[in-house]
């Protein structure tokens, strides 16, 4: 037996389990495809972040007519945080709950907020959570945040006041942040322009391999190996425990053993490698029985809106700093009462920002916007759909099939916060929704539940029908809610941390 416990991703899930796991005695191995992230000048450069895509993975995935796209995801140690936003939110506790939509409902979670809660306060602790408690007008119970907001730049602060004169209740985004606002010359976090959707060059984000990942290896009993992509699961002849891996490493091909496995590789990627796992006991890939793994892909509805006032300067460099909750539970209309959405800023667009992505734009076009700019993100719950599912072509590459849903409440939170910004003297509005290759926030496609025939997992995130088989990233979520889902990801991996430490000293 290589080890205990073996980890396949090293990302907000298998990453925080491990860090969870120190000083438990077990032997765990975590294998990561990938490798360290470079630190280079070039993690600063948009042109190469965004255009070449030097830190996103060159493969190439099909939707459900065929059509190749690039995914915009990468394999790091750390997996996707290395790249992520930071922002880091708990889920309301009517994201547990089933939500009307006018496309459909989400489902009920096998477990409630509070289950979830001292899991949430542990996670915002390891991953440096800046925030205030009590302005969040949806904000579900808790204590004082582990540390203070990030403070808004002018722009940013007027903005928040404007809104609350309209009767809205702005809040300081939740992030995950090495900062230190009282020794700022000290601080790893600088307040840069190259903070969301860049890798940091200080390691001042608050990201799994900075705050799981470092302080996990500092246990002897744990072990990182880079470059071993896990290729199959295979299990004995009864199908109920894996008994092997099969990797290729950089050494060539290997199988490793472990008393206990944990796929923690991304909601696509963990279920296509279980699709992959066929064998006798499996004809249809490992804890497929009732046809589910692969299924329920959710991804949110995403747009970036760029709001133009061509009277006013936007000097902001840190700009990711506000969020607006206030049509998350309902819109406040009659006509249209449904739950519309998270709004919050994304990191500020630069001239060489827009001329990454807008590469036929003149230059001086490109900073006019720019400099007159202020930039947000808008999110909308997916719904689950057994039709938007990953599966595996012939040749063992994945097929992401989605059709987007839920689009009128889209489409409604643009309009609702197009007008607000109309009123606040932005008469220039753009909005781009994400396509297909936007995954960043893919969850579902291993659903945890009670019944075996509606989930893949149980509660405690082992497979029904493998004992010794477990998921812990994003893939477990049976609905997606409308905040970002790293949060909920380190807190449930930390939960099943618990669960696990039990299972071993038993």
């Amino acid at each position: 037996m290589d080890t205990d416990l073996l980890i396949i991703g090293s990302g907000a899930g298998g990453a925080t389990l491990a860090r969870a796991l120190v000083g438990s005695g077990l032997r765990i191995l975590i294998l990561e495809r990938g490798d360290y992230l470079p630190r280079e000048k070039a993690n600063w450069e948009p042109e190469a972040v965004l255009h070449e895509h030097r830190y996103h993975t060159p493969e190439t995935w099909r939707d459900a007519d065929g059509q190749a796209f690039h995914p915009v995801t990468g394999y790091h140690v750390g997996g996707n945080t290395k790249l992520y936003g930071a922002a880091i939110l708990r889920r309301r506790e009517s994201d547990f709950v089933p939500r009307a939509y006018p496309d459909g409902s989400t489902p009920a979670w096998p477990l409630d907020y509070a289950a979830l809660r001292p899991y949430y306060d542990q996670a915002e602790a390891w991953y440096h959570c800046h925030g205030v408690r009590g302005l969040d007008p949806c904000e579900p119970p808790r204590g004082d945040y582990p540390y203070p907001p990030m403070a808004h730049e002018p722009v940013i602060q007027a903005f928040a006041d404007a809104l609350i004169a309209q009767g809205l209740r702005p809040f300081p985004l939740p992030l995950a942040i090495l900062r230190d606002a009282a020794n700022p010359n000290t601080s790893p976090c600088i307040r840069c322009d190259t903070c969301d959707g860049f890798p940091c060059l200080l390691h001042a984000k608050g990201d799994a391999e900075v705050c799981a990942l470092r302080p996990a290896l500092a246990d002897p009993n744990i072990t990182l190996l880079t470059g071993v992509r896990v290729q199959r699961l295979l299990t004995g002849a009864g199908g109920t425990r894996v008994e092997s891996v099969e990797a290729d490493t950089p050494d060539g091909p290997r199988k490793f053993s472990a008393r206990v496995v944990v796929v923690a590789a991304g909601a696509v990627n963990s279920a296509a490698l279980l699709l992959a796992s066929k064998q006798a006991a499996w004809p249809n890939g490992l804890a497929n029985a009732n046809d589910l793994v692969g299924r329920h892909y959710m991804c949110h509805r995403n747009s970036v809106c760029v709001a133009l006032d061509p009277r006013r300067a936007n000097p902001t460099v840190f700009q990711k700093t506000l969020a607006i909750n206030d049509f998350y539970e309902a819109s406040g209309e009659a006509d249209f009462p449904w739950a519309l959405g998270h709004i919050q800023n994304l990191g500020k667009i630069t001239p060489a920002v827009l001329a990454a992505q807008r590469e036929h734009w003149p230059g001086f076009f490109t900073a006019a916007v720019a400099h007159h700019s202020v930039d947000w993100w808008l999110t909308t719950e997916d719904l689950p759909d057994a039709n938007n599912r990953v599966t595996l072509d012939a040749d063992g590459g994945i097929r992401l099939s989605y059709t987007p849903n839920n689009i009128a409440v889209h489409e409604h939170l643009l309009a609702r916060w197009k007008t607000l910004l109309h009123t606040l003297g932005y008469p220039v509005v753009q909005t781009q929704t994400m396509g297909i290759e936007a995954v960043a926030h893919q969850v579902g496609t291993l659903r945890f539940g009670h019944d075996p025939a509606t989930s893949v997992l149980d509660v405690n995130c082992r497979a029904h029908g493998v004992d010794n088989l477990y998921a812990v990233d994003a893939s477990f979520m049976p609905s997606i809610a409308a905040v970002n889902p790293s949060l909920t990801i380190m807190a449930n991996a930390l939960r099943v941390a618990e669960h696990l430490r039990a299972r071993f000293a038993a």
